[in-house]
């Protein structure tokens, strides 16, 4: 079978030199790429940090826990819902219009609406904000792995996108040092409902809207397509045409797992160890305004930690399926997320497993969505790649909402008593297998060239 790519031996041997092949302005476009994800990811990991808090407040504040919980779970839902649309119609734009004037939308959507999430008064408007913000969140990933995958190098390719998806922890880390600079200083009397004000942290990345759009030019393989008067962006196609249908399906059920083990599980772990922290500083005689800001304080390390995990997973599978395939280095990944996942909830019980449990369970959760940004891209043409990355990750995450939904239900209606929050934390871990079973339909891509 006719490749493009290197041999096993030689791609081996370039793994760790195939940064000499990128010149300055593929350097720029992978920049530009892991930029915008990394702030989407920080508006992401906003939300997770500001949820419990922000229902907490606009619930009045005397809502009983088992409630504030399952209105979490709910506002995550439709968080991915608008996700889920919106990176399915930015899919279909990103090969439509180009990945260029896509991501410059995208980017203004999410800035604009994590910040307006801070004048939320009640649960609806604050869903509304978070269902909007999801629309732009979720169009970033594909149109920024495509335009990455289609620019640089086929050798550099998997380090490229790689690299682009380990920016997404660095995003994570920005998010949980913002939440730990208004823990301090809402521990300090400065100011007073701390999310609120780690949401106006999301109007950051809004200049770079215009960066994108001044600077990046569309790829050749994009410009070649609409010269060629391709039918770009076609569902149609996508769904009909029996290899694209079946990558199509592949892809979303390989997404839809690791997207329920991170959103309807790994995120959610701040709510298991915020009763740790609130138990432990409330013995060392903390109480109101500053046991809140504590334990939104330790809430934003325990996130670096997770993220700082997190960052090396991805790292770790793109290395690794430099060597064993796509394939083989999902399904180590799929185990390892569902054992150690699992293992977190059942067992974290003190401050000091903050500090092993989480970097190792983020290693093991993030590492499959290096595989996703390497993958999927590979699966498709040009003239369907983004719109078929989005649909593999955004129709995943479609369905995966009901992760988020699930947990809710599992943690207020099947799961009784103090533990209920772990029992539903480790049944969930159960979705993995899910990623397991469409292994051996998937297609083997590596050392292969891009379709077309």
């Amino acid at each position: 079978m006719r490749t493009d790519g290197p041999s096993t031996q030689t791609a081996n041997q370039t793994g760790a030199k195939w940064y000499r092949e990128l010149t300055g302005y593929h350097w720029f476009v992978v920049a530009v790429a892991s930029v915008g994800w990394m702030f989407d990811t920080m508006a992401q990991q906003l939300f997770n940090l500001a949820r419990k808090p922000a229902l907490t407040e606009l619930l009045g504040g005397r809502a009983p826990n088992e409630v504030v919980n399952a209105q979490g779970a709910y506002a995550t839902a439709i968080f991915m819902v608008g996700w889920a649309l919106g990176g399915v119609l930015f899919g279909v734009l990103g090969d439509r219009i180009g990945r260029v004037k896509t991501m410059t939308l995208t980017i203004l959507t999410y800035s604009v609406f994590t910040f307006i999430s801070l004048l939320a008064r009640g649960v609806w408007d604050f869903n509304l904000y978070r269902f909007l913000c999801g629309f732009g969140v979720g169009g970033q990933f594909a149109v920024g792995v495509a335009l990455v995958a289609e620019v640089v190098p086929a050798t550099a390719r998997p380090y490229a996108l790689g690299l682009v998806q380990a920016a997404s922890a660095i995003g994570n880390m920005i998010a949980a040092t913002v939440g730990i600079l208004m823990g301090v200083l809402e521990q300090g009397g400065s100011i007073t409902s701390a999310w609120r004000w780690e949401f106006a942290a999301g109007a950051i990345p809004a200049p770079l809207a215009l960066v994108v759009f001044k600077k990046l030019k569309e790829p050749d393989q994009w410009l070649k397509a609409r010269a060629e008067k391709k039918q770009l962006g076609s569902f149609k196609e996508l769904l009909s045409d029996e290899r694209w249908k079946h990558n199509s399906i592949v892809g979303l059920a390989l997404a839809f797992a690791g997207v329920v083990g991170l959103w309807g599980i790994g995120f959610f772990s701040y709510d298991l160890f915020r009763p740790v922290l609130q138990k432990t500083f409330a013995a060392e005689g903390f109480s109101g305004a500053a046991l809140n800001g504590k334990v939104t304080t330790w809430i934003g390390l325990t996130s670096l930690f997770q993220n700082l995990g997190c960052f090396f997973g991805v790292y770790a599978f793109t290395y690794l399926t430099n060597y064993t395939g796509r394939k083989k280095a999902f399904a180590v990944s799929f185990v390892a997320a569902m054992l150690m996942t699992a293992y977190t909830f059942w067992n974290v019980n003190n401050l000091t497993d903050i500090f092993w449990m989480v970097p190792l369970m983020g290693f093991t959760q993030l590492a499959l969505f290096g595989g996703y940004a390497i993958y999927l891209p590979e699966l498709f043409p040009t003239r369907l790649r983004s719109t078929g990355t989005s649909f593999c990750y955004n129709c995943g995450r479609l369905v995966a909402a009901a992760g988020p939904l699930s947990l809710g239900v599992l943690t207020s209606r099947v799961y009784h008593g103090p533990n209920a929050f772990r029992y539903a934390g480790v049944t969930m871990c159960l979705v993995f297998l899910v990623g397991l079973a469409a292994l051996p339909f998937a297609p083997e891509t590596k050392g292969k060239p891009l379709p077309e």
